[in-house]
């Protein structure tokens, strides 16, 4: 009758020992992580002039997934873009339409045959949307404009003959002249006898003179023609962000912000939303509390089965 007992005993223990180890196990197991889509980046980007709308184009393949394509609000240059649309455009297989493009390039010359050296009469552009072509100079959209001024200074002068002068006194010379539009003071005075006993006076000028000159030309012109590309399965998803302009911050006044010597103590307090409060531990917390109960349990069975056996011998 005994060795039923313990038997019946050993077994209820390891039935027990067995559950508890499943449950702790079963509630120790986190949730599998949803996965990202992988994110997807814009092939071109446009902005209305008065900045109200932004469009985003995305040409996604069949292996992209556009939920990863942002939704989120965003600001840019003074202005809080929030996502209204969301649209999808089938490409064609062969896409193309005609596109000008302007270049500007420097020249130190306005001639036009060294102007027209620095064209190339064909060039080779892709669009900001991907698509490719040769473009033709358009030679009537050839404009050539000053680029800037630039300044220069050089040193003038200028000699003046005084003859039949008394006596050797500068006070009969002139201090300053001008001479071509240029201002010029005296610097030395030779003095020369005549036949007569009169002197004649030779008299030195200098000054300086500043002209300008054309420091270079900016020339722009067109060119045009049809651009194109191969779609292979591309799908264009459009994400229409709609902008509104920010307000700007007024500065606080220094009087405006209460000080916290000044609050009143028996002003109400703002209770706290039960609501608020979480609901669940966190897993890594179950994790650590329910081994513990699992092996307190363990004890206190073994304990008590021990203790039982013991009284039935």
């Amino acid at each position: 009758m005994k060795r039923k007992t313990i038997t019946h005993a050993a077994r209820l223990l390891c039935v027990l020992a067995l559950a508890m180890s499943l449950t702790t196990a079963a509630f120790a197991a986190d949730p599998p992580e949803p996965v990202q889509p992988s994110p997807c980046y814009p092939t071109a980007v446009t902005r209305s002039e008065d900045g109200g709308e932004i469009r985003k184009m995305y040409d996604l393949g069949p292996e992209d997934n556009p939920a990863g394509i942002p939704r989120s609000d965003f600001e840019q240059e003074g202005y809080h873009y929030t996502l209204t649309d969301l649209l999808k455009q089938e490409l064609p297989a062969n896409e193309s339409r005609q596109h000008t493009e302007t270049v500007s390039v420097n020249s130190k010359s306005k001639d036009m045959g060294a102007v027209l050296a620095l064209l190339p009469q064909t060039k080779e552009f892709v669009t900001e949307d991907g698509l490719a072509g040769t473009l033709a100079l358009k030679l009537d959209t050839v404009n050539v404009e000053v680029a800037g001024y630039g300044s220069s200074t050089k040193s003038v002068t200028a000699t003046r003959t005084y003859p039949g002068l008394a006596d050797q006194d500068t006070q009969y010379i002139p201090k300053s002249i001008t001479d071509n539009g240029h201002s010029l003071t005296l610097q030395t005075v030779n003095w020369q006898t005549e036949g007569d006993g009169h002197f004649t006076a030779v008299a030195s000028y200098s000054g300086s003179a500043t002209s300008s000159y054309v420091k270079g030309y900016t020339v722009t012109a067109d060119y045009a023609g049809t651009v194109s590309r191969i779609n292979l399965n591309k799908v264009r998803y459009v994400a229409i962000f709609e902008g509104t302009a920010l307000e700007p911050v007024a500065p606080e006044e220094p009087g405006d912000t209460p000080s916290p010597d000044l609050t009143d103590p028996a002003a109400p307090t703002t209770p706290v939303d039960p609501t608020d409060a979480p609901t669940d531990a966190p897993t890594s917390e179950k994790n650590k509390v329910l081994p513990v109960v699992a092996v307190v349990a363990a004890v206190l069975l073994g304990g008590g089965a021990f203790y039982f056996i013991k009284r039935r011998r």
